[in-house]
């Protein structure tokens, strides 16, 4: 584009240009030899009466004045003035002059008569307009901070302003085209062609402009660092329309763009960071959110007791064991695997150490900035608390971490400073859950002859691994075993809390040996009891707590493997399934709901059933049958076919159970309990009927002998046994009216049960040495492994049991 081509359709002459003001030729006393045409038209006066008039006599010292100004400057005075000049017509105009003086005689004939100076007019707001017009243009050319370039139609550099040519820092723009001026150019605004020059051509093209468009690459004037741009293009036209070029508008926004970059960033680990409880999966969170944008590679490193969910008090942090969860090989430690744990053993001068010790950040930028062992440490910490430190290093980024990079890496960490911390609370909550769960639950379940046992347990809160739902089997006397199932309302730690308080009652009630039906209304009683002293302790202006326990539903039976007696009730609780050994049939027995716990005022109802040998029953919690978008009936039509292939292990069967009605997450609590019923041999039991008369205590002592020779035992086993029945029928017959029975049973231990038709129970005490008795159940207690007392419908059997050598 030549400069010919470019004004064409354009004055760029001032007004005072003599080829195109009004001009007056004065002599040296001010009076006009000379008259242009031009000042003909600008003021209105003819030549021929402008001519020999002093040119004072058009001028007014100001508009309205009609009174004659001063004489005009001479030569040597200012050369530029407005003045207040009257038109032919009367009006007075502003006018802008600029005197020249020429040359001419000022000695012989002629002289100060010829021309001595050279008057130019024009318009004064005219001159002005044209004079800011040209400011305007040498600012942008000169001064002005935004970078301008004109490229031709072939979009070819033709011109560039200085602040390009500065930031640019070569003068070999001539000729370039529009992606030859920067190294690695990159638009990064969307919408756009994927270069510059086929952005210029559909600015040529369609004469629309393009604003704001953000560009980045690397000038001549500093190659080794990105700079970014913000760049707009309109076409230039000449005044007929004609397409000359295109103008570029650049604006260097490094600064501004690295800032809403960083506040980028920071957005996005506010929304991605922390998103489990998991510290690890955190940590990969942050590296994910930062690489490679801010930092080319991330290590987290924790103190241990940080992942063991405890909470480090201040102190002496470098001291601590220290193990990295996430990152890259720094200092030629390897990347750990997920769940994997490293410990680091950091120098003590290393800016790892002497980040845990000061608790501050640490820049590690070596003097000659090389980015390839720069390295940002920031320390985890939470109210004060050392967590442990995160490191950010860059090996391929081009520029090393410099302070302005502190802000933002010191809140990147502190946001996942809190993220780990809250996955530190939760893993130290789920410690103390699993712990509970452990001591509440049942830790593996009793070996007992009379029946086979196996369980699944399921929690709906699989995180926190605890629940409502509970189990338990528990040893009775006389070989007898205790079953329970319950569902607490709710679930995770405080439906297990409640959970656990009710087992531990269910268990110290069992221990009585009382009847099931009497045993739920013996804990229904204890709950509500509970519920009433809860509700009478002021709580201030706060409700008192809902008691997780009100609502429970149990059931509790009682198998006996020496009779294939099998006694239960339940508590609103769903119906245990039983299946026939020989044909394999599941059904359900007959056995009333009563209430759920806590409800009070109605009885609980209890049944009884012989159970043949092999016997399979099932006891569950609803969790199992039912749940969101279950159907009950058909999950317990599918619990029936799990169970009809009955002759599986019990192992598997609870695996099929599970798998087939739980495939997937559970919604609710799930208990499942398997028994498997057995009876003793008929050579394991012996009873004998006793009357009630004294010498009936050496006829017992005798059978008892007797039988335990049958069975091989003699020696202590023998001793032991006629003390213990001599004992327990002596204070039958004496404190018992009727026949009394003795029962001996043969187990991994050995039973000694004294049975009698009365209801009081003896009481332990140590006899003084003037007492005549009261040592008999003393000796009883220290002979045998344990002793108690049961009822029944017709009396009372006092039992014992000692062991049996292997």
């Amino acid at each position: 584009m030549s400069a010919v081509n470019a004004a064409e359709g354009a004055d760029f002459r001032g007004p005072l240009d003599v080829t195109r003001a009004a001009t007056a030729v004065l002599d040296a006393d001010g009076t006009v030899v000379g008259w242009s045409p031009a000042a003909q038209a600008l003021l209105g006066h003819p030549a021929k009466e402008a001519v020999g008039r002093p040119i004072g006599n058009l001028v007014v010292d100001r508009a309205g004045a009609y009174r004659m100004a001063a004489r005009l400057p001479g030569a040597s005075e200012a050369r530029r003035q407005i003045l207040h000049m009257r038109h032919y017509d009367g009006r007075i105009i502003r006018v802008t002059t600029a005197t020249l003086p020429l040359f001419h005689t000022t000695e012989g004939p002629g002289a100060d008569t010829g021309p001595a100076r050279l008057l130019a007019l024009a318009d004064a707001d005219e001159t002005e307009h044209w004079e800011a017009l040209q400011s305007m243009l040498r600012g942008l050319a000169t001064q002005s901070p935004v970078g301008l370039a004109i490229y031709d139609t072939d979009l070819r550099v033709v011109w560039t302003n200085h602040a390009l040519f500065k930031e640019m820092g070569t003068a070999q723009y001539a000729g370039l085209r529009p992606d030859d001026m920067v190294a690695d150019g990159e638009i990064l605004s969307l919408g756009y062609p994927p270069t510059l020059e086929e952005t210029m051509r559909r600015v040529l093209g369609t004469g629309e402009p393009v604003i704001e468009l953000h560009y980045r690459g690397r000038p001549p004037a500093d190659p080794l660092h990105d700079h970014v741009w913000s760049c707009s293009y309109y076409r230039l036209q000449d005044a007929t329309g004609a397409t000359l070029g295109v103008c570029e508008e650049t604006v260097d926004i490094t600064d501004r763009y690295l800032a809403q970059q960083r506040l980028d960033l920071l957005v996005r680990a506010g929304g991605r960071v922390g998103t489990t409880l998991d510290m690890v999966h955190t940590a990969q969170e942050l590296s994910a959110v930062t690489v490679p944008q801010f930092a080319d590679a991330v290590t987290v490193d924790l103190l241990d007791a940080v992942l063991e969910g405890d909470h480090p008090s201040p102190g002496t942090a470098p001291a601590r064991r220290v193990v990295r969860v996430w990152g890259g090989p720094v200092d030629g430690t390897p990347p750990p695997s997920p769940g994997e744990r490293h410990p680091v053993d950091y120098p003590p001068d290393s800016p790892q150490a002497r980040c845990l010790a000061t608790g501050r950040p640490v820049l590690d930028t070596p003097p000659d900035a090389d980015p390839a062992a720069s390295r940002l440490v920031v320390p985890l910490r939470t109210e004060g608390t050392p967590l442990g430190v995160v490191t950010f290093t860059r090996d391929r980024h081009p520029d090393p971490f410099g302070a302005a990079d502190l802000p933002v890496a010191d809140e990147l960490v502190a946001r996942a400073a809190v993220c780990i911390d809250n996955a530190r609370r939760y893993t130290r909550e789920h410690t103390a859950a699993l712990m509970l769960q452990r001591s509440l639950l049942p830790r593996s379940l009793p070996r007992l002859t009379g029946v086979e046992l196996a369980y699944r347990y399921l929690p709906a809160d699989i995180k926190a691994g605890v629940g409502g739902d509970w189990f338990d089997v528990i040893s009775l006397s006389g070989k007898r075993v205790g079953l329970v199932v319950g569902d607490v309302v709710g679930h995770g730690l405080r439906a297990a809390a409640t959970m656990g308080r009710l087992r531990t009652s269910v268990r110290v009630l069992a221990q009585l040996d009382l009847p099931p039906d009497e045993l739920l209304t013996r804990l229904d009683d204890l709950i509500t009891q509970s519920a009433h002293e809860q509700m009478a302790v002021p709580h201030g202006r706060e409700e008192a707590p809902d008691d997780a326990a009100l609502g429970v539903t149990c059931l509790y039976a009682v198998y006996d493997p020496v009779t294939g007696r099998c006694s239960m009730a339940r508590a609103g609780h769903p119906l245990p399934a039983l299946v026939d050994p020989t044909t394999g049939t599941v059904t359900y027995p007959d056995l009333p709901a009563g209430p759920p716990l806590g409800l009070g005022g109605l009885p609980f109802e209890g049944a009884e059933f012989t159970l043949p040998e092999g016997s399979l029953l099932a006891l569950f919690t609803d969790g199992l049958v039912q749940g969101r978008e279950r159907d009950r009936d058909t999950e317990l039509g599918a619990l029936r076919t799990v169970l009809a292939d009955h002759r599986r292990p019990l192992e598997d069967l609870c695996d099929r159970a599970v798998a087939t009605l739980l495939p997937g997450p559970v919604d609710d609590d799930a208990a499942l309990l398997l028994v498997r019923t057995h009876l003793l041999d008929a050579h394991q039991v012996v009873t004998w009927e006793l009357s009630d008369s004294p010498e009936m205590v050496g006829r017992a002592r005798a059978l008892a002998t007797g039988q335990l020779g049958a069975w091989g035992y003699d020696g202590d086993v023998t001793f032991t046994t006629e003390l213990v029945v001599s004992e327990l029928v002596t204070n039958a017959i004496r404190y018992a009216a009727g026949p009394v029975q003795l029962r001996l049973i043969r187990d991994r231990t050995l039973i000694c049960e004294v049975s009698d038709t009365g209801h009081t129970s003896p009481h332990l005490r140590r006899a003084g040495s003037e007492d005549e008795g009261g040592r008999g159940l003393f000796l009883v207690a220290q002979m045998s492994q344990q002793w108690g007392t049961r009822y029944t419908a017709t009396g009372k059997t006092i039992w014992a049991e000692q062991t049996l050598p292997p």
